[in-house]
């Protein structure tokens, strides 16, 4: 298990790297001038003398490869570089915002496994009955409302007309929970329809037959024959959910007045605050990697195969 771990970070490390430098690139390489952002932030007028001083001090006069390699230096020892707009370290922002984040993130991916997981059993299981089309027709509404829009919906149901839940802000369980159902209301619906259909290729396999020929109660094929047969595939797609509900929650902590690193990240879109982008989307794809390396690990835990196939 040791040896797939590193060969699986081994591969996951340049990607990190490469999408670094990707976003670097871009955002010095394309329209606008970083320069003439960083002096408006700075409020100070862009005459010429000024835009040189600046282009010097921020390093815009050297090669972009020489560019990234000073900011890549920084960054390993945890330097994302000091943000234009509030005039703060980038590190510490980001360690001041992320854990509202991943607090809303991970309380959403719970709604999605407690909400996708049970439905898409009980669909699997009642297949072409009500309970199956009710459920796609949850899955399909789930799918086709934006996460904002819902996210207005519901405040506007449970905040404003019944007066359940705030509204907006980061105070107790209370809060969390409709920016909660607006983030994880897709991968939900798309967590439900895959275990529907993980849970019906089992049910089709020879070793159930084999099994209920040997009279073996209803509840221990359930969860030993079905369930955990079919819960290896959906372990993959939590992964590149969570990456979902990570950027998701941008735009949902702005509708809710969430404290997160997205909103956070949207400010800095406007503001035009360069180390803000780059730190925020290293952090993001840094969180991304180790959270599906994490979900290989699992996945080759329950499936010896995976660490038998990479072996070979």
């Amino acid at each position: 298990m040791l040896g797939f771990a590193l060969r699986r970070l081994a591969t996951l490390l340049p990607l990190l790297l490469l999408v670094s430098f990707g976003f670097f690139a871009m955002l010095r390489l394309g329209r606008g001038d970083p320069a003439l952002d960083y002096l408006r932030l700075a409020q100070i007028p862009p005459t010429d003398a000024a835009l040189a001083l600046a282009r010097q001090e921020l390093g815009l006069d050297r090669t972009i490869l020489l560019q990234f390699a000073s900011w890549l230096g920084g960054a390993v020892q945890g330097d994302l570089g000091i943000s234009w707009f509030t005039h703060r370290p980038v590190t510490e922002e980001i360690a001041h915002y992320l854990p509202a984040t991943l607090q809303l993130a991970g309380t959403a991916m719970l709604v999605t496994i407690l909400v996708g997981v049970p439905l898409g059993i009980w669909a699997a299981m009642n297949r072409d009955r009500w309970p199956d089309h009710l459920t796609r027709v949850m899955t399909f509404l789930g799918v086709s409302v934006p996460n904002f829009w819902l996210g207005f919906l519901l405040v506007l149901l449970f905040a404003v007309t019944l007066g359940w839940l705030p509204a907006i802000g980061r105070d107790g369980l209370s809060s969390i929970l409709l920016p909660a159902l607006a983030t994880a209301a897709m991968s939900a619906s798309v967590m439900l329809r895959l275990v529907r259909a993980s849970v019906l290729g089992v049910l089709g396999e020879a070793h159930l037959r084999f099994a209920r020929a040997r009279g073996l109660p209803a509840r221990t094929l359930l969860g030993r024959h079905i369930v955990l047969n079919a819960m290896v595939p959906p372990l993959t797609a939590i992964g590149l959910h969570l990456g979902e509900l990570m950027g998701g929650a941008m735009v949902v902590e702005t509708v809710f007045g969430w404290p997160g690193l997205g909103r956070y990240a949207l400010q800095a879109i406007g503001n035009r605050d360069y180390p803000v982008l780059q730190g925020f989307v290293v952090v993001m794809t840094a969180v991304f990697v180790l959270c599906n390396l994490l979900v290989d690990l699992i996945y080759a835990w329950l499936d010896p195969r995976i660490r038998l196939e990479r072996a070979a």
